[in-house]
Parts: structure tokens; sequence; C-alpha cells
């Protein structure tokens, strides 16, 4: 039986821990500041695909995540009975202006053959939405792949389910057997650091959390703002990209435009109560894509990071990907995702 250390309590270390196990190795997560305590403790939680075209190894890995994220949180939940707040309930983005909605309609071609005829792109009439949604020309797009989770419960779900299986999560150990570090922007510092250049850096993120019962409605995507309405009577917005900080966990003026923006687009928003600001930093490699394999800086080490925006869903991609590595010796890591893209 294969040993592993996981470094990081984080969507992807537990995500590493949870495929790991269930393959067959024996596995225990250290994390000094326990489960989802960085960027994986967030709010929002918008597992929304890139635009059906120009497809390459990075959409067509995520779109086969987000078609069998069902499934695998279904699994998780029954396993550690801890609900990770995930419902496949789509999307609707409004549409700007004629050529706008000529390239959505486009798209909405590609996507019956990149989609594999499973989810629908499509162009409707804004009345027609299940949510009200300003658009400024009345027609906005539609699509059934798009999921929401909750960030949190997806990391305390995940937890739950592998004390079941028997995986302890600890605040300090000593490594045995092979060792995984997926700790995020505080990885990304040091690698950095250590090759004096930069391999990636940390993104502070603001979002809002409103108090606004509408669990069923979609997920809208307006100008660049992702609001998602979650199962606990909430709506998340989120969320701002900040390269320059001085606090990465204070929330300023600077998520007010978003709030303002949320309420205009959505106008069931106008009076919602704001009951949450927060703020932390999300991982981003240089090359922008998901770092996997080889742990660039730590000897007889692997690394699962990055996925800037896209790591709720990618998660499981990179613990199976690390999972053929480590326990089969099978390489199938897209270039694109070594840590090599990024150095």
């Amino acid at each position: 039986m294969a040993e592993i250390t996981v470094r990081g309590a984080g969507i992807m270390g537990l995500m590493c821990a949870w495929v790991l196990t269930k393959r067959g190795a024996s596995v225990q997560v250290v994390d000094p500041n326990g489960v989802a305590s960085g960027a994986s403790g967030g709010i929002v939680g918008a597992l929304a695909p890139h635009v059906p075209e120009n497809w390459n190894p990075k959409k067509a890995m995520q779109f086969e995540a987000l078609d069998r994220a069902e499934a695998l949180w279904a699994e998780i939940a029954n396993v550690g009975g801890c609900d990770p707040g995930y419902a496949r309930t789509g999307r609707i983005q409004p549409l700007a202006d004629e050529a706008a909605i000529a390239l959505a309609q486009g798209r909405a071609e590609t996507a019956l053959e990149l989609w594999q005829g499973r989810y629908v792109w499509q162009v409707m009439d804004a009345k027609e939405a299940d949510v009200v949604v300003e658009s400024p020309t009345g027609k906005v797009i539609k699509d059934t792949l798009t999921a929401r989770i909750h960030p949190k419960q997806a990391c305390l779900s995940l937890a739950s389910a592998l004390n079941a299986r028997g995986v302890e999560i600890k605040t300090d150990a000593p490594t045995t057997g092979t060792e995984i570090w997926a700790t995020g922007s505080a990885d990304l510092i040091e690698m950095s650091e250590h090759l004096g250049k930069p391999i990636g850096a940390p993104i502070k993120g603001q979002a809002a959390l409103l108090h606004c019962a509408i669990p069923d409605a979609p997920q809208i995507f307006a100008d660049g703002l992702h609001i998602v309405p979650h199962a606990d009577g909430t709506v998340a917005i989120g969320s701002t990209t900040e390269r320059e900080f001085t606090d990465p966990t204070a929330t300023d003026a600077q998520l007010d435009p978003l709030i303002e923006a949320a309420r205009q687009a959505v106008p069931i928003l106008t009076d919602a109560r704001v009951i949450q600001r927060w703020a932390g930093l999300r991982p981003r490699a240089r090359s922008r894509a998901p770092m996997v394999g080889v742990h660039p800086t730590r000897p007889n080490a692997f690394i699962a990071n990055g996925g800037f925006k896209i790591g709720l869903a990618m998660a499981p991609v990179v613990a199976n990907l690390l999972a053929d590595l480590i326990l089969d010796q099978i390489d199938t890591i897209p270039d694109s995702f070594r840590p090599e893209a990024s150095l």
C-alpha cells in the first residue's frame, strides 16, 4: 500500500487525498491552519465552463470534470454525511449588443459538438429566463452545464468523507511516504523566492454574501461578475482581482461597486441585505493553468497548485492526474499543466 502525505487541506489537497484513498493508498493530510483556511474557504463557488470554442486540453478536461461533478459530489456527501452545496442550476449571461448576440449564436453551434450533446448553450429572450435579469439587448445566453457549489462546505464535506474512510487531517505531522504539496499561494511565493523568478503569485479576491432565498435560480454572469444563488438562502457575488494589496484578508471599498452591479443586473437583489464580506488570496500560476507533477523545488515531492478561478472544477482532474503518476507511473499530464510551463 502506497503511503502519501498531502500538505494542504484546501480543495486541491483534500481532493488528491480522496482520489488516492479510493485507489488504495494510505493517506494523511497535514495543514497547520485546518480545513479550507485559504482560498478554498471562499463563498462564491461558480462551477462554470469555458466558452465552447478554441478547444484545448484544459477546456476538454474541465468539461469532463464538470460533467462528472454531480456524481462525484453525491458520492462524497453520501460517504461523509455532509452536504457540499452542489447543484447543476445552469447559468444566464446578459448580452450587451448585436455583436455579442452573433458571437453567442455561433458558440451555440460549437457547443453542440464540444459539449457532446449533453448540455445546451442557447440564446433566448431575457424575459424567458428563470430569473429576472437586466439585459441591454433583451437577450441572454442560457447554458445547462454550469453548476454551483459552496467552497468551504465542499471542503468540509470532503474532510468528513475522508474521516469516514479513516484518513486523518492533522495540524502537524512528519512526512510518511510520498509527499504532495497543495498549499496554494504560499508555495507559489516560496518557489518564486527559491528560483529567483516569478513562478506565480497570489491574487486577492473580495466577495460578498447577500441574504436572498432563490436557491433554485441559475447563476448570472454579467460583465465579469459571478452572481451565485446558494441552497442556504444566500446569493454570493464575486470577485475582485487585485494584484497589489496590503492586507490579504481585509475587505474595502473595492467590493462596493460589485455589490451595486449585482443589484442592477438582478432586480431581486435590490434590497437584499449584505450579511458577509470575504477576502482571500487565490493561487495563480504563471501559466494560469493548474500546476501538476513533480515539484520544481522540493526533492522527491509532487505538486497540486494553481488553477486560478477554476480550481474547484479542476481539482478532480489534478487529483486523478497525480494518482496516475504516483500510483501507476502513468504520465498523462498535459504540457500546459506541468510546472515547467510556469518556469
